[in-house]
């Protein structure tokens, strides 16, 4: 049960964005996509999500070409979690989740015991049932993240697809989120992630995608793809290692590995 992307290129407003991108990605897994800002994580997302068309080379799910796949086939097989997507009007948040449900529902069809089951479920995973009668308007950006990533598990797709899904949290909610979604994973759901936060994501991520420049630049293990050389290379950064009392490994960020802004400032400015 796969998602993969074969030689896969993307060009948006005629400027290279992914080239020769291929990813066989597996359910049951916690994939984490990092880079630098403009490598090309979102766009890879949409692209697995069949929301923009490539250049060249295709998506496949399951053997079969993601542009073969019928649009609601495609939509119960795929939740996505996007930046920005929020509802157009003040909807209640129970409302909102139950959007997730809409790929499984036949026209003009009701919800039934199945769908309130999955919307439950869903809310009380990302600790939202609190919120159940609030309007998205009325809604921390914080909270609100939480109630479009119930939105997202309401679908109980194959796979779920999210663009940085901890961004707005605190803290504590954004250690609830990477469990949770590790959690997901585990019990079958192909989980892919974009992700800034490289501590948390080589702690909960099975899989890291490292992409640069719209390459795939390293693919693996967390602790083989975040070494010192290519956090160095990529990102432009040295960082600190240690262990935790459970012994589980961590990274922080630590400084940059290259000259500060200042320092070249100084230099331009300090030139005859």
């Amino acid at each position: 049960m796969s998602l993969a992307t074969e030689d896969l290129d993307v060009r948006l407003g005629g400027r290279a964005v992914l080239s020769d991108v291929t990813l066989s990605l597996e359910r049951g897994t916690f994939i984490g996509l990092v880079g630098p800002n403009g490598a090309g994580k979102t766009t890879l997302l949409r692209a697995l999500a069949g929301l923009v068309l490539p250049a060249k080379g295709r998506v496949v799910l399951d053997g079969m070409p993601l542009a073969d796949i019928a649009r609601d086939a495609r939509a119960r097989r795929i939740a996505v979690l996007f930046q920005g997507a929020d509802a157009g009007w003040p909807m209640r948040v129970r409302d909102l989740v139950a959007l997730g449900r809409l790929p499984h529902r036949r026209a003009f069809g009701g919800l039934d015991a199945t769908d309130h089951a999955a919307i439950a479920r869903a809310m009380t995973r990302t600790d939202t049932a609190q919120f159940a009668e609030r309007t998205a308007p009325t809604l921390s950006s914080g909270e609100r993240m939480r109630v479009l990533l119930a939105r997202a598990l309401a679908v109980e797709a194959e796979w779920l697809l999210a663009d940085e899904p901890i961004t707005a949290l605190d803290p504590a909610h954004q250690l609830d989120a990477m469990t949770l979604l590790r959690i997901v994973a585990s019990a079958g759901t192909g989980v892919v992630a974009v992700l800034h936060d490289l501590s948390l994501a080589a702690r909960f991520c099975d899989r890291i995608v490292v992409l640069d420049g719209g390459r795939r630049v390293a693919d693996g293990r967390p602790e083989t793809t975040l070494t010192d050389h290519r956090l160095a290379a990529v990102f432009g950064i040295t960082v600190r290692r240690g262990a935790a009392l459970d012994g589980t490994p961590y990274i922080l960020p630590w400084s940059r590995s290259g000259p500060h802004p200042e320092e070249i400032d100084a230099a331009v400015s300090s030139r005859p």
